[in-house]
């Protein structure tokens, strides 16, 4: 049937044909059809065990090739003066390259998500991911010999192509496999991208100093693309059938697979898009500015712990930013993906505002820059766990990039923070923006995207129902 695009049986469907399978044993085309059911809904335990051995090894697969990724961003900040040092480059021409990737990351991942799928879960994974290790190495590899701004900006625009596509892959991968935990799964693979850069934050700054910027550009570049090449070429996504139905997931999941034109006609993605845009754009104008809010609450340089307040602020977000991300989609699992979404929101109310209330204190602004951290990590977990949910399986790495681009736009409004502070002096008007922001996503997910899913869930139905008759 997944050739309709319906790529699961629902509970009750499942249930209805078992029943027949066992009661009208007349109907030789009836008990052939709910045989194959019972293969999909009820396989012997040996193939449990087998089918989790592999659904764990292609999601743990998919975490390494994140990480190896992670430092793309989170390490890219280790270069800048150096590139400045060596070239006399303003700092402001150099971040232009850090521009370029961000863009490409996240515009350029349609076309990843679309070649992952249209190649079919054996070849499109393993292509996409493998294309992006290669594409992430010349990246590199252009920016170590780069001896103009043109060039930089090359290197970093392939770079986040690169990047692009093997994030996005990883999370279509993990969000196929694992259709009862689907939050979680979207989540570690999105806590590799975000925690990763930990692993190599410090050898990278010991490398720069001991052998200077090009060579670590060259080989960390050359190692960490070449082990993504490698590692997708043992990655693939579910075949037909191979996945068996939900029984109870909490999130309802849709029978009917969206095609990505049908899904920007549904208004409900247009919800979960604008709540993406404000969660992020929230969350990238202030942990973008995480440092410069120190400084301006006078805690950057006060020592605490035996370093100082902003390095293990700094320390204390990113390892939050890591577990955000797994956690909230856990919770979207177990309550559903809405009020895992509110109880989010809710976080980050109260952290942005408490941090401009006790960010002037050590403890509070290390505190709370975590906790905004934490809540953030619900867009990586959260919302492409809901949007496979909606609009089903079988394009879902292709509807997860759409989805994902609304990272690339938040990113144009990132100066915003800067304007508001020359505007007003201090930090704390844009504290209580992000605060903003996020209370008015508890009242858009309450009052808006809930009954905009309960409106498409019957869609959807009516949809699956359809095909079902025309394919009977």
């Amino acid at each position: 049937m997944s050739c309709f695009g319906i790529n699961t049986i629902s509970t009750h469907q499942s249930k209805t044909m078992n029943a027949k399978t066992y009661g009208d044993t007349q109907d030789a085309r009836t008990n052939e059809t709910n045989t194959h059911s019972v293969t999909m809904t009820a396989p012997p335990a040996s193939d449990n065990r087998n089918f989790e051995r592999k659904r764990w090894r292609y999601l743990i697969l998919g975490v390494v090739c994140t990480l190896m990724i992670a430092n793309l961003q989170y390490g890219w900040t280790l270069f800048v003066l150096p590139l400045q040092q060596a070239h006399g480059w303003v700092i402001a021409q150099i971040q232009v390259a850090f521009t370029c990737f961000i863009a490409l990351e996240t515009w350029g991942t349609p076309l990843g998500g679309w070649i992952a799928d249209k190649l079919g879960p054996d070849r499109g994974p393993r292509i996409t991911i493998g294309g992006g290790g290669v594409l992430v190495a010349l990246g590199w590899i252009i920016m170590a010999s780069a001896n103009s701004l043109l060039l930089l900006y090359i290197g970093g625009t392939i770079t986040g192509l690169g990047a692009g596509f093997v994030y996005t892959a990883c999370v279509g991968v993990a969000v196929k496999w694992f259709t009862g935990h689907r939050g979680l799964a979207a989540g570690l693979v999105a806590a590799g991208f975000g925690a990763g850069a930990a692993l190599t934050i410090i050898p990278m700054r010991m490398m720069i100093t001991a052998r200077g910027y090009q060579a670590t550009l060259f080989w960390f570049g050359l190692i960490e693309g070449g082990a993504v090449l490698i590692a997708a070429q043992f990655i693939r996504g579910p075949r037909a059938g191979e996945v068996p139905a939900v029984g109870n997931a909490k999130p309802q999941q849709s029978n009917y697979s969206y095609k990505p034109s049908e899904v920007l006609r549904q208004p409900v993605f247009w919800v979960l898009y604008l709540l993406d845009l404000l969660m992020c754009a929230g969350g990238l104008i202030v942990t973008a500015n995480l440092a410069t809010i120190a400084h301006a609450y006078n805690v950057a340089n006060v020592m605490i712990w035996g370093t100082t307040a902003l390095s293990l602020g700094l320390l204390f977000a990113n390892i939050m930013n890591g577990a955000g991300r797994p956690f909230f989609g856990w919770l979207g699992d177990r309550i559903g993906n809405i009020k895992g979404m509110v109880a989010a929101f809710i976080l980050g109310t109260a952290s942005y505002f408490l941090l401009s209330v006790t960010g002037q204190h050590p403890l509070g602004y290390i505190f709370f820059a975590g906790m905004i951290f934490l809540s953030w990590g619900n867009v990586y977990g959260l919302f492409p766990s809901m949007c496979t949910d909606m609009f089903g399986t079988k394009y879902a790495t292709e509807n997860l990039a759409i989805l994902y681009t609304a990272k690339g736009v938040a990113g144009f409004l990132v100066p915003l923070g800067s304007l508001l502070v020359a505007a007003t002096g201090n930090w704390d008007i844009v504290l209580y923006l992000a605060a903003g922001i996020n209370a008015v996503a508890i009242l858009l997910a309450l009052a808006v995207l809930r009954p905009a899913e309960k409106r498409h869930e019957t869609d959807a139905e009516r949809l699956a129902g359809s095909t079902l008759q025309t394919t009977a």
